[in-house]
């Protein structure tokens, strides 16, 4: 084999590694979890999952993917092989942001998860993200619209956000509470107001919903955005790596 014919090979070969290696200094953060996170199709506008806004609080560093997918659980995230490709594609320093309960909990649904399988699979989740040199977060499940007669917030996560509080700290990982922020949250705008946040439109008002919609589980684009800025906050407050790739605005 003569010197350019070897060298012209070298090249393609550098250049295939390239096409499956991330760039040096680049992370992946994986969103994995339900319909409250993920990305929505147009004929549900303007539903808006967190993990929608969140994609724009980082740098050119940082690719946001988002697999959330509506109506999971834990369980049926992994039957459905949603989480495998996820962990397949795992490289060092990346992040997995993972948030679930919604699903698991509600024993009437095809998604419902058992209390012991619900704390396995996020294991699972650890364990195999941290066997790349991935970083996981757990997420406690976010707030439904709910308040009493006297307008206080009342909790519908209460067991399954404490099982993620128990991993979190059983497993030494990080963990954003977003259960009580968002209650906090959630009593801070009232009973009224907070429905600005969510999936709340009168008949005639927006052409996807036109017999009109209230839902007190599925944000609207404010609410979506308020809770991204919460798990933003959290990321800052956590002393998280990933906190040094938010957008910096450039002094003028």
């Amino acid at each position: 084999m003569n010197r350019t014919c070897f060298l012209k090979i070298a090249s393609l070969g550098m250049l295939t590694m390239a096409a499956f290696t991330p760039p040096p200094g680049n992370v992946t953060v994986y969103l994995i979890g339900d319909s409250t996170m993920s990305i929505k199709e147009k004929k549900a506008y303007p539903e808006t999952g967190w993990g929608m806004p969140f994609v724009y609080f980082f740098d050119e560093s940082v690719t946001v993917d988002n697999r959330a997918m509506n109506g999971r659980s834990t369980r049926t995230f992994i039957e459905e092989s949603r989480w495998q490709p996820v962990a397949d594609n795992l490289h060092e320093g990346d992040y997995v942001l993972i948030q679930f309960g919604h699903n698991d909990e509600v024993p009437t649904k095809k998604s419902y998860t058992t209390e012991a399988d619900f704390k396995n699979n996020l294991i699972r989740f650890i364990t195999e993200s941290r066997a790349k040199k991935a970083n996981p977060v757990l997420i406690t499940p976010v707030a439904r619209r709910q308040f009493d007669a006297a307008g206080k917030i009342q909790g519908t996560h209460t067991l399954y956000a404490e099982l993620v509080r128990t991993v979190a700290r059983d497993y030494k990982t990080p963990m954003i509470d977003l259960d009580t922020q968002s209650q906090a949250l959630l009593q801070q705008f009232g009973p009224e107001t907070s429905k600005l946040l969510f999936l709340q439109l009168a008949p005639g008002e927006h052409p996807n919903y036109p017999e009109g919609k209230e839902d007190n589980t599925h944000f609207s684009e404010l609410g979506a955005r308020r809770i991204a800025e919460l798990v933003l906050a959290n990321i800052k407050s956590l002393n998280l790596d990933l906190a040094d790739r938010i957008v910096k605005k450039e002094a003028k």
